[in-house]
Protein backbone atom coordinates (compact mmCIF):
# COMPACT_ATOMS: atom_id res chain seq x y z
CA UNK A 1 0.00 0.00 0.00
CA UNK A 2 1.69 3.31 -1.44
CA UNK A 3 0.14 6.11 0.63
CA UNK A 4 1.70 9.46 0.28
CA UNK A 5 0.58 11.45 3.24
CA UNK A 6 1.88 12.14 6.46
CA UNK A 7 1.08 8.53 8.31
CA UNK A 8 -0.05 8.22 10.99
CA UNK A 9 -1.87 12.01 11.20
CA UNK A 10 -4.87 11.44 13.19
CA UNK A 11 -6.98 12.95 9.63
CA UNK A 12 -8.51 12.12 6.36
CA UNK A 13 -6.42 9.80 4.02
CA UNK A 14 -4.06 8.87 6.89
CA UNK A 15 -7.80 7.68 8.80
CA UNK A 16 -8.22 5.98 5.70
CA UNK A 17 -5.55 3.78 5.52
CA UNK A 18 -5.14 3.15 8.62
CA UNK A 19 -8.72 1.44 8.95
CA UNK A 20 -8.49 -0.05 5.50
CA UNK A 21 -5.17 -2.26 6.75
CA UNK A 22 -6.94 -2.67 10.31
CA UNK A 23 -9.99 -3.95 7.85
CA UNK A 24 -8.00 -6.11 5.26
CA UNK A 25 -5.78 -7.81 8.01
CA UNK A 26 -8.74 -8.94 9.87
CA UNK A 27 -10.23 -10.81 6.71
CA UNK A 28 -6.84 -12.71 7.03
CA UNK A 29 -4.73 -9.91 4.08
CA UNK A 30 -0.87 -9.26 4.78
CA UNK A 31 -0.84 -5.28 3.86
CA UNK A 32 2.39 -3.27 3.94
CA UNK A 33 2.55 0.35 4.14
CA UNK A 34 4.87 2.54 2.29
CA UNK A 35 4.84 5.96 3.13
CA UNK A 36 6.30 9.67 3.77
CA UNK A 37 9.13 10.34 6.88
CA UNK A 38 6.89 11.87 9.07
CA UNK A 39 3.65 10.99 10.71
CA UNK A 40 3.24 8.82 14.37
CA UNK A 41 3.99 4.97 14.70
CA UNK A 42 0.92 2.34 14.89
CA UNK A 43 2.05 -0.82 16.75
CA UNK A 44 1.00 -3.52 14.89
CA UNK A 45 1.42 -2.12 10.98
CA UNK A 46 3.89 -2.87 8.96
CA UNK A 47 5.47 0.31 8.29
CA UNK A 48 8.23 1.38 5.70
CA UNK A 49 9.15 5.06 5.90
CA UNK A 50 11.05 6.76 3.00
CA UNK A 51 14.71 8.29 4.52
CA UNK A 52 14.42 11.01 7.17
CA UNK A 53 14.12 14.87 5.07
CA UNK A 54 14.64 16.93 8.62
CA UNK A 55 13.21 20.33 7.04
CA UNK A 56 9.79 18.59 6.37
CA UNK A 57 7.61 18.30 9.34
CA UNK A 58 4.48 19.24 7.56
CA UNK A 59 1.42 17.35 8.83
CA UNK A 60 -1.37 19.97 7.39
CA UNK A 61 -3.48 18.28 4.47
CA UNK A 62 -2.84 20.04 1.04
CA UNK A 63 -0.51 20.69 -1.63
CA UNK A 64 3.15 21.18 -1.51
CA UNK A 65 6.27 21.58 -4.13
CA UNK A 66 8.09 19.48 -1.96
CA UNK A 67 5.91 16.27 -2.62
CA UNK A 68 7.64 15.91 -5.36
CA UNK A 69 11.36 14.96 -4.06
CA UNK A 70 9.44 13.18 -1.32
CA UNK A 71 7.33 11.12 -3.51
CA UNK A 72 10.57 10.47 -5.70
CA UNK A 73 11.92 8.75 -2.36
CA UNK A 74 8.66 6.95 -1.67
CA UNK A 75 8.96 5.82 -5.13
CA UNK A 76 12.63 4.05 -4.40
CA UNK A 77 11.18 2.44 -1.10
CA UNK A 78 8.15 1.42 -3.03
CA UNK A 79 9.68 -0.16 -5.42
CA UNK A 80 12.43 -1.78 -3.26
CA UNK A 81 9.90 -2.98 -0.50
CA UNK A 82 8.00 -4.49 -3.35
CA UNK A 83 10.81 -6.55 -4.90
CA UNK A 84 11.44 -7.96 -0.71
CA UNK A 85 8.01 -8.80 -0.07
CA UNK A 86 6.51 -9.81 -3.35
CA UNK A 87 2.80 -8.72 -3.25
CA UNK A 88 -0.07 -9.98 -4.95
CA UNK A 89 -1.59 -6.42 -5.97
CA UNK A 90 -0.14 -2.61 -5.52
CA UNK A 91 -2.68 -0.47 -3.75
CA UNK A 92 -1.64 3.55 -4.74
CA UNK A 93 -3.60 6.18 -2.43
CA UNK A 94 -4.26 9.16 -4.48
CA UNK A 95 -3.05 10.54 -7.40
CA UNK A 96 0.89 10.81 -6.26
CA UNK A 97 0.71 6.88 -5.37
CA UNK A 98 -1.54 6.08 -7.72
CA UNK A 99 1.77 7.37 -10.30
CA UNK A 100 4.16 5.98 -8.31
CA UNK A 101 2.45 2.32 -7.82
CA UNK A 102 1.96 2.20 -11.50
CA UNK A 103 5.32 2.24 -12.26
CA UNK A 104 5.92 -0.06 -9.64
CA UNK A 105 3.71 -2.19 -10.99
CA UNK A 106 4.97 -1.86 -14.95
CA UNK A 107 8.44 -2.70 -13.38
CA UNK A 108 7.27 -5.89 -11.72
CA UNK A 109 4.56 -6.78 -13.30
CA UNK A 110 2.06 -6.41 -10.14
CA UNK A 111 -1.64 -5.73 -10.77
CA UNK A 112 -2.42 -2.05 -9.54
CA UNK A 113 -5.89 -0.71 -7.99
CA UNK A 114 -5.93 3.55 -7.50
CA UNK A 115 -7.50 4.65 -3.92
CA UNK A 116 -9.15 8.23 -4.63
CA UNK A 117 -10.42 10.61 -2.71
CA UNK A 118 -11.67 13.22 -4.88
CA UNK A 119 -9.97 15.08 -8.22
CA UNK A 120 -6.40 16.20 -8.16
CA UNK A 121 -6.68 19.22 -9.83
CA UNK A 122 -10.39 19.84 -7.80
CA UNK A 123 -7.99 19.76 -4.97
CA UNK A 124 -5.40 21.98 -5.75
CA UNK A 125 -7.98 24.23 -6.83
CA UNK A 126 -9.70 24.11 -3.45
CA UNK A 127 -6.48 24.88 -1.54
CA UNK A 128 -5.97 27.75 -3.48
CA UNK A 129 -2.82 26.62 -5.06
CA UNK A 130 -3.94 26.73 -9.09
CA UNK A 131 -6.30 28.58 -10.43
CA UNK A 132 -9.55 26.96 -12.05
CA UNK A 133 -8.07 28.62 -15.83
CA UNK A 134 -4.88 28.81 -17.56
CA UNK A 135 -2.70 27.03 -19.48
CA UNK A 136 -1.13 25.74 -16.07
CA UNK A 137 -4.23 24.08 -14.90
CA UNK A 138 -5.27 22.92 -18.24
CA UNK A 139 -1.99 20.94 -18.17
CA UNK A 140 -2.64 19.58 -14.58
CA UNK A 141 -5.90 18.41 -15.72
CA UNK A 142 -4.22 16.49 -18.76
CA UNK A 143 -2.21 14.84 -16.34
CA UNK A 144 -4.88 13.81 -14.13
CA UNK A 145 -6.60 12.34 -16.77
CA UNK A 146 -3.35 10.45 -18.00
CA UNK A 147 -3.24 9.18 -13.87
CA UNK A 148 -6.67 7.80 -14.09
CA UNK A 149 -6.04 5.62 -16.81
CA UNK A 150 -3.48 4.25 -15.83
CA UNK A 151 -4.60 1.16 -13.31
CA UNK A 152 -6.42 -1.25 -13.82
CA UNK A 153 -9.36 -0.61 -11.14
CA UNK A 154 -9.89 2.42 -9.38
CA UNK A 155 -12.21 2.75 -5.90
CA UNK A 156 -13.51 5.78 -4.41
CA UNK A 157 -14.59 6.85 -1.44
CA UNK A 158 -18.11 8.53 -2.47
CA UNK A 159 -20.57 8.36 -5.65
CA UNK A 160 -19.50 11.69 -6.25
CA UNK A 161 -15.92 11.18 -6.90
CA UNK A 162 -16.93 8.24 -9.08
CA UNK A 163 -19.11 10.11 -11.16
CA UNK A 164 -16.65 12.94 -11.78
CA UNK A 165 -13.95 10.37 -12.42
CA UNK A 166 -15.64 8.87 -15.15
CA UNK A 167 -17.83 11.80 -16.85
CA UNK A 168 -14.50 14.33 -16.12
CA UNK A 169 -11.37 12.15 -16.50
CA UNK A 170 -12.52 8.99 -18.78
CA UNK A 171 -11.35 6.69 -16.05
CA UNK A 172 -12.73 3.51 -16.37
CA UNK A 173 -13.77 0.67 -13.88
CA UNK A 174 -14.25 2.83 -11.00
CA UNK A 175 -15.92 1.81 -8.07
CA UNK A 176 -17.42 3.00 -4.52
CA UNK A 177 -15.79 1.90 -1.81
CA UNK A 178 -16.72 4.48 1.00
CA UNK A 179 -14.96 4.83 4.58
CA UNK A 180 -16.71 3.73 7.40
CA UNK A 181 -16.21 3.83 11.34
CA UNK A 182 -15.47 1.07 14.03
CA UNK A 183 -19.10 1.66 15.59
CA UNK A 184 -17.45 -0.64 18.65
CA UNK A 185 -14.78 2.24 19.22
CA UNK A 186 -17.14 4.85 18.50
CA UNK A 187 -20.52 4.82 20.54
CA UNK A 188 -23.06 7.14 22.32
CA UNK A 189 -22.25 5.20 25.50
CA UNK A 190 -17.93 5.87 25.43
CA UNK A 191 -16.52 7.49 28.42
CA UNK A 192 -16.42 11.54 27.98
CA UNK A 193 -13.12 13.08 27.91
CA UNK A 194 -13.40 15.92 30.80
CA UNK A 195 -14.97 18.78 29.75
CA UNK A 196 -13.22 21.98 29.09
CA UNK A 197 -13.47 24.54 32.07
CA UNK A 198 -14.46 27.44 29.39
CA UNK A 199 -17.98 24.86 28.45
CA UNK A 200 -20.85 26.31 31.38
CA UNK A 201 -22.22 23.11 32.68
CA UNK A 202 -25.71 24.07 31.19
CA UNK A 203 -24.76 24.70 27.45
CA UNK A 204 -25.76 23.12 24.59
CA UNK A 205 -22.34 21.66 23.26
CA UNK A 206 -21.91 21.99 19.09
CA UNK A 207 -18.94 20.04 18.52
CA UNK A 208 -16.56 19.89 15.29
CA UNK A 209 -13.62 17.40 14.77
CA UNK A 210 -11.15 17.73 11.77
CA UNK A 211 -8.83 19.88 10.07
CA UNK A 212 -9.61 24.10 10.40
CA UNK A 213 -9.23 25.32 7.07
CA UNK A 214 -10.94 27.36 4.61
CA UNK A 215 -12.40 24.41 2.43
CA UNK A 216 -13.54 22.56 5.62
CA UNK A 217 -16.17 25.60 6.29
CA UNK A 218 -14.60 26.84 9.52
CA UNK A 219 -14.47 30.50 8.28
CA UNK A 220 -18.20 29.86 7.36
CA UNK A 221 -19.15 28.14 10.60
CA UNK A 222 -17.47 31.12 12.59
CA UNK A 223 -19.86 33.88 10.68
CA UNK A 224 -22.57 31.68 11.56
CA UNK A 225 -21.92 31.84 15.20
CA UNK A 226 -22.82 35.27 16.02
CA UNK A 227 -26.45 34.14 14.77
CA UNK A 228 -26.90 30.91 16.54
CA UNK A 229 -25.97 33.00 19.65
CA UNK A 230 -28.79 35.65 19.07
CA UNK A 231 -31.47 32.71 18.49
CA UNK A 232 -30.30 30.35 21.67
CA UNK A 233 -28.50 31.89 25.13
CA UNK A 234 -26.89 28.75 26.17
CA UNK A 235 -24.78 27.27 23.27
CA UNK A 236 -21.27 26.75 22.82
CA UNK A 237 -18.77 25.44 20.19
CA UNK A 238 -16.26 22.85 20.69
CA UNK A 239 -13.62 23.27 17.47
CA UNK A 240 -11.39 20.28 17.47
CA UNK A 241 -8.34 20.30 15.10
CA UNK A 242 -5.88 21.51 13.40
CA UNK A 243 -3.55 23.38 12.24
CA UNK A 244 -4.23 27.32 12.23
CA UNK A 245 -5.78 27.36 15.55
CA UNK A 246 -4.47 30.99 16.51
CA UNK A 247 -5.72 32.05 13.03
CA UNK A 248 -9.43 30.73 13.79
CA UNK A 249 -8.95 32.04 17.77
CA UNK A 250 -8.25 35.55 16.58
CA UNK A 251 -11.32 35.15 14.24
CA UNK A 252 -13.38 34.05 16.71
CA UNK A 253 -12.19 37.24 19.08
CA UNK A 254 -13.23 39.60 15.88
CA UNK A 255 -16.34 38.37 15.50
CA UNK A 256 -16.95 38.60 19.58
CA UNK A 257 -18.10 35.12 19.88
CA UNK A 258 -14.39 33.98 21.78
CA UNK A 259 -15.93 33.15 25.08
CA UNK A 260 -18.58 30.84 23.04
CA UNK A 261 -16.30 29.10 21.62
CA UNK A 262 -13.28 26.55 22.74
CA UNK A 263 -10.43 25.60 20.53
CA UNK A 264 -8.50 22.38 21.65
CA UNK A 265 -5.85 22.09 18.82
CA UNK A 266 -5.11 18.54 17.60
CA UNK A 267 -6.98 15.58 19.28
CA UNK A 268 -5.36 11.91 18.99
CA UNK A 269 -7.81 9.68 16.90
CA UNK A 270 -7.72 7.41 19.37
CA UNK A 271 -9.17 10.04 22.08
CA UNK A 272 -11.94 11.20 19.55
CA UNK A 273 -14.58 9.09 20.53
CA UNK A 274 -14.35 10.54 24.04
CA UNK A 275 -14.32 14.34 22.65
CA UNK A 276 -17.43 13.59 20.38
CA UNK A 277 -19.32 12.70 23.45
CA UNK A 278 -19.36 16.12 24.89
CA UNK A 279 -21.15 17.10 22.10
CA UNK A 280 -25.19 17.58 21.85
CA UNK A 281 -24.74 18.21 18.02
CA UNK A 282 -22.64 18.20 15.25
CA UNK A 283 -21.72 20.18 13.09
CA UNK A 284 -19.61 19.69 9.41
CA UNK A 285 -19.45 22.34 6.88
CA UNK A 286 -17.27 21.57 4.80
CA UNK A 287 -17.48 22.99 1.29
CA UNK A 288 -15.94 21.13 -1.31
CA UNK A 289 -18.61 19.12 -2.86
CA UNK A 290 -17.27 15.57 -4.33
CA UNK A 291 -14.66 15.03 -1.84
CA UNK A 292 -15.33 12.05 0.72
CA UNK A 293 -16.17 13.73 4.06
CA UNK A 294 -15.53 11.10 6.79
CA UNK A 295 -15.65 12.85 9.99
CA UNK A 296 -20.03 12.36 9.29
CA UNK A 297 -19.40 8.46 10.02
CA UNK A 298 -18.18 9.19 13.21
CA UNK A 299 -20.51 11.37 13.94
CA UNK A 300 -23.30 9.33 13.39
CA UNK A 301 -21.61 6.18 15.01
CA UNK A 302 -21.88 8.60 18.36
CA UNK A 303 -25.29 9.28 17.92
CA UNK A 304 -24.75 12.69 17.04
CA UNK A 305 -27.69 14.51 15.17
CA UNK A 306 -25.41 16.32 12.32
CA UNK A 307 -25.67 19.42 10.44
CA UNK A 308 -23.95 19.93 7.46
CA UNK A 309 -23.79 21.65 4.05
CA UNK A 310 -26.50 19.97 1.03
CA UNK A 311 -24.34 18.62 -0.77
CA UNK A 312 -24.30 14.94 -2.71
CA UNK A 313 -21.83 13.07 -0.60
CA UNK A 314 -23.18 14.40 2.38
CA UNK A 315 -26.67 13.07 1.72
CA UNK A 316 -25.06 9.87 0.34
CA UNK A 317 -23.72 9.58 4.10
CA UNK A 318 -26.44 10.98 6.20
CA UNK A 319 -29.66 10.40 3.73
CA UNK A 320 -32.89 11.66 5.21
CA UNK A 321 -31.38 11.94 8.65
CA UNK A 322 -29.18 14.73 8.24
CA UNK A 323 -29.89 18.51 8.88
CA UNK A 324 -28.81 20.51 5.62
CA UNK A 325 -28.17 23.76 5.36
CA UNK A 326 -27.48 25.91 1.63
CA UNK A 327 -23.42 25.08 0.64
CA UNK A 328 -21.49 27.79 1.67
CA UNK A 329 -24.33 29.85 3.38
CA UNK A 330 -23.64 31.25 7.00
CA UNK A 331 -27.15 32.33 7.66
CA UNK A 332 -28.81 29.06 6.49
CA UNK A 333 -25.78 26.91 8.85
CA UNK A 334 -26.62 28.91 11.39
CA UNK A 335 -30.93 28.62 11.10
CA UNK A 336 -30.13 24.90 10.52
CA UNK A 337 -28.28 24.54 13.67
CA UNK A 338 -30.63 26.94 15.83
CA UNK A 339 -33.52 24.39 14.19
CA UNK A 340 -31.93 21.63 15.77
CA UNK A 341 -30.95 23.00 18.84
CA UNK A 342 -34.94 24.25 19.49
CA UNK A 343 -35.90 20.46 19.17
CA UNK A 344 -34.63 18.25 22.05
CA UNK A 345 -36.71 15.11 20.21
CA UNK A 346 -35.98 16.07 17.29
CA UNK A 347 -32.18 15.75 18.15
CA UNK A 348 -32.99 12.58 20.40
CA UNK A 349 -34.38 10.54 17.14
CA UNK A 350 -31.96 11.88 14.95
CA UNK A 351 -29.16 10.57 16.98
CA UNK A 352 -30.63 7.17 17.84
CA UNK A 353 -31.31 6.86 13.43
CA UNK A 354 -27.43 8.16 12.80
CA UNK A 355 -26.34 5.63 15.14
CA UNK A 356 -28.39 2.45 13.73
CA UNK A 357 -27.70 3.79 10.09
CA UNK A 358 -23.59 3.60 10.25
CA UNK A 359 -24.02 0.61 12.10
CA UNK A 360 -25.97 -0.82 9.41
CA UNK A 361 -24.53 0.32 6.43
CA UNK A 362 -20.96 1.82 6.96
CA UNK A 363 -18.44 -0.22 8.94
CA UNK A 364 -14.59 -0.82 7.65
CA UNK A 365 -15.09 -4.78 7.02
CA UNK A 366 -17.56 -3.85 3.91
CA UNK A 367 -15.13 -1.29 2.63
CA UNK A 368 -12.11 -3.97 2.84
CA UNK A 369 -14.66 -6.68 1.09
CA UNK A 370 -14.95 -4.48 -1.78
CA UNK A 371 -11.45 -3.72 -2.04
CA UNK A 372 -10.75 -7.52 -1.68
CA UNK A 373 -13.38 -8.15 -4.63
CA UNK A 374 -11.50 -5.01 -6.62
CA UNK A 375 -7.90 -6.86 -5.72
CA UNK A 376 -9.75 -10.15 -7.35
CA UNK A 377 -10.89 -8.31 -10.80
CA UNK A 378 -6.95 -6.57 -10.92
CA UNK A 379 -5.41 -9.96 -10.27
CA UNK A 380 -7.54 -11.61 -12.77
CA UNK A 381 -6.84 -9.37 -15.57
CA UNK A 382 -3.29 -9.63 -14.94
CA UNK A 383 -3.96 -13.64 -15.72
CA UNK A 384 -5.16 -13.10 -18.75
Amino acid sequence: MIAPTPFFSHRGCSVRVYEETRALEKLGNEVVICTYHIGDDVPGLAVHRIINVPWYKRLRAGPSYHKVYLDALLWFKSLRVARQIKPDVIHGHLHEGTLLGYVVGRILSLPLLSDLQGSFTGELKSHGFVKGDGVYFALLSRLERVIDALPYVTVASSSAVVDELRSEFGARRVFRALDGVDSDVFHPSVRKASRPQSIPPDAKVVVYLGLLSDYQGIDCLLEAIPEVLRGHEKVHFLIMGYPDVELYQEKARRLSVHERVTFTGRIPYGEAPSYLALGDLAVSPKIAETESNGKLFNYMACGLPTVAFDTPVNREILGDLGLYARLGDASSLASALLGALGDETLMADLGKGLRQRAVRLFSWENTARQLMDCYALALGQRGH
